[in-house]
C-alpha cells in the first residue's frame, strides 16, 4: 500500500516549501494539488516522479469529488494531508463580487473540511493533517474581514477535529503564520510600499509545522511576533485590537 501526502495549494510559495520539505518524509508519492498544470508539470520535473501532479479546483464540489474516486481507485494510506490552498484579498466588504465571496468560502472553509472527511478512512495512526490557516484567525481584521473570519473557522474546525480524533492517533492542527516572504506577498497597496512587521521565511514556517505536528501539538505558531500577537488578542478587548489593525493599515486604504 502506497504511503502519500495530499498537498493542496502546492504550486505556490508556501506550497513549494512544504513540497520540497516533505520529500524527506517516509512516503511513496506526493498528490500535489492546483488549479495550473503546467506549474505541477514543472513542480515534477524539479522533484521527480514522486511528485503525482493532480490539476483540480477546490472550489468546485466536481474537483473534490474527483479527488475523492481517485483515493477510492488508489486506496493509498494517507500520512498527511496538507490543506494550503487558500484565498486571500484586501478590500472593502462592497470590493467582492458573490462570485469571489463564494470561491474564498469554498477554497478557505468547505475545501480543507471535504479533505478532512475523504481522507481520514485512508489514515493510519501516526498521520498527520495539518491546516495551513493564519495569524489573523487570532482576531477579527476589517478589509481582510473575509479572509479572517474564514481562517478563524479553519482554526476552530482543525482543533476540534483533533479531540475527536485523539484515539486514533491521527492528529489535525492548525498552522498560524503571520507575515510569509514568498513572491505571492503584496508589496505595493495604492502606490505605497507596505511594511510587513515580523515577517519570517516558507523554510520556516513548515519546519516549524511539521516539527509541531510530529510532536502531536493542535497549533503551531511560528516567530516570536506572532506568538505575542496571540497573547495581545487574548489580554485585550477586540475593539482595541481592530483599532491596532487599523492604524496599522489605514494608510494603505484608498479613502485616505
Amino acid at each position: 500500500m502506497k504511503k502519500i501526502v495530499i498537498l493542496t495549494g502546492a504550486t505556490g510559495g508556501l506550497g513549494r516549501e512544504f513540497l520540497k520539505q516533505i520529500m524527506n518524509e517516509n512516503i511513496d508519492e506526493v498528490w500535489a494539488i492546483a488549479r495550473n498544470e503546467q506549474k505541477l508539470s514543472e513542480l515534477r520535473e524539479k522533484y521527480g516522479k514522486k511528485v503525482t501532479p493532480i490539476p483540480l479546483d477546490l472550489s468546485d464540489l466536481e474537483g473534490i469529488k474527483q479527488l475523492e474516486n481517485r483515493l477510492r481507485e488508489s486506496n493509498p494510506q494517507v500520512m498527511y494531508l496538507i490543506n494550503n490552498a487558500g484565498l486571500a484579498k484586501m478590500g472593502k466588504y462592497n470590493d467582492f463580487s458573490i462570485e469571489e465571496i463564494d470561491k474564498t468560502i469554498n477554497v478557505n472553509c468547505k475545501a480543507p473540511v471535504m479533505l478532512a472527511k475523504l481522507c481520514i478512512p485512508y489514515m493510519v495512526k501516526g498521520s498527520r493533517i495539518l491546516n495551513i490557516t493564519s495569524a489573523s484567525a487570532f482576531q477579527p481584521n476589517p478589509y481582510i474581514n473575509l479572509y479572517a473570519a474564514s481562517k478563524a473557522f479553519e482554526r476552530s474546525y482543525s482543533r476540534a477535529l483533533n479531540i475527536e480524533l485523539e484515539r486514533t492517533g491521527i492528529t489535525s492542527i492548525a498552522v498560524c503564520p503571520g507575515w510569509i516572504d514568498t513572491e505571492l506577498l503584496q508589496k505595493e497597496i495604492n502606490g505605497k510600499s507596505v511594511r510587513f512587521p515580523g515577517l519570517v521565511t516558507a523554510d520556516r514556517v513548515v519546519k516549524q509545522a511539521i516539527r509541531d505536528a510530529k510532536k502531536g501539538k493542535d497549533m503551531s505558531v511560528c516567530s516570536l511576533y506572532v506568538k505575542c500577537q496571540h497573547v495581545n488578542v487574548k489580554l485585550l478587548p477586540q475593539r482595541w485590537v481592530m483599532k491596532i489593525w487599523m492604524a496599522g493599515i489605514s494608510k494603505y486604504l484608498k479613502e485616505n
